[in-house]
C-alpha cells in the first residue's frame, strides 16, 4: 500500500496489539513533544517565549518532571513564573488605580480571576500534540475512505476506548457521507461494543479468580484485565505489575 503524508503512524498503531489505537497515536506524539520539550530547545528563546506564557497542565508537568532533567524544567519554570508575576502585579495595579478595592462587589469576573483561569487551560506540550493529532485523525479517515488493506485492520482492530470511540463517531461526518459513513458507524459501533464486553468478561473471570472456588482454575485472558480496562474506561495506560 502505497504511504501518505502521516498515514505511517496511524498504520503503525494500527498494527499493534493493543485496546485502542488512537490512543496508541496520542501517545506517540506526547513522548514526542516531551522528548521535545526536554531536548535541546529549552534553551531557544521562540520556545521559551511561549513556555513562558502558556506553562503546562498538571499532566504533563509530571511527565516533564519523569524525564529527569531538572535543570531544564526548572529554567523553564523560573522564567514561566517571573511572567506569572508581572502580568499578576500588573493587574493588581490596575485594579488598585481603578479604586473600589479587593471585596467590593463588582459585576464581571476580576482580571486577576480570568488571568489565572487562563493559565488553568493553557499548556505548550498540549499545543504541540494537538495540531499533529488532528492530522493524525484525518489520515486515520483518509485511510478508511481510500485503502481496503487499512478498512481490514481497522475492522480486525480491538476497538477503541470510551473517550476515543466517541470522538471517532463525531468526527466521521466531517470525513464521510452517504453509505460509507452509515457504515464506518456500523462498524465502530460493533468494534466499541463487542471489545468492551470481551474485556468486561476477562475483567469478570479475574475478580473470580480471588473466589476460593476458582483458584484452581486457570487465568485464561484476565491476569492483564485490570490494565487494559482502565485503558478502555479511562485512556490511561497501566502498567500490569
Amino acid at each position: 500500500m502505497k504511504e501518505q503524508l502521516y498515514t505511517i503512524p496511524v498504520n503503525d498503531a494500527f498494527n499493534k496489539e493493543c485496546e485502542c489505537p488512537v490512543c496508541e497515536m496520542y501517545e506517540t506524539l506526547q513522548k514526542n513533544a516531551i522528548d521535545f520539550t526536554m531536548g535541546p530547545s529549552y534553551m531557544e528563546e521562540d520556545v521559551r517565549m511561549v513556555t513562558d506564557q502558556a506553562g503546562f497542565c498538571s499532566n504533563h508537568i509530571k511527565l516533564l518532571y519523569e524525564n529527569q532533567n531538572r535543570l531544564g524544567l526548572a529554567l523553564m519554570l523560573k522564567t514561566h513564573m517571573d511572567r506569572s508575576i508581572k502580568e499578576t502585579e500588573k493587574l493588581l495595579q490596575q485594579k488598585q488605580a481603578m479604586g473600589g478595592g479587593f471585596f467590593k462587589k463588582k459585576e464581571g469576573v476580576h482580571p486577576v480571576v480570568d488571568y489565572t483561569r487562563s493559565l488553568e487551560h493553557t499548556c505548550f506540550v498540549c499545543d504541540k500534540i494537538k495540531g499533529m493529532f488532528e492530522l493524525y485523525l484525518t489520515s486515520f479517515f483518509y485511510l478508511y475512505r481510500k485503502e481496503d488493506e487499512f478498512r481490514k485492520k481497522f475492522r480486525a482492530s480491538k476497538g477503541f476506548c470510551t473517550k476515543h470511540f466517541g470522538m471517532l463517531y463525531d468526527l466521521a461526518e466531517r470525513h464521510l457521507n452517504g453509505a460509507m459513513l452509515e457504515e464506518f458507524r456500523s462498524e465502530i459501533g460493533t468494534l466499541y461494543v463487542d471489545n468492551m464486553k470481551r474485556v468486561r468478561d476477562d475483567l469478570e473471570w479475574f475478580t473470580d479468580k480471588f473466589d476460593y472456588r476458582y483458584v484452581n482454575e486457570p487465568w485464561k485472558n484476565s491476569k492483564d484485565a485490570l490494565p487494559r480496562t482502565i485503558r478502555k474506561t479511562n485512556s490511561v495506560p497501566v502498567e500490569d505489575k
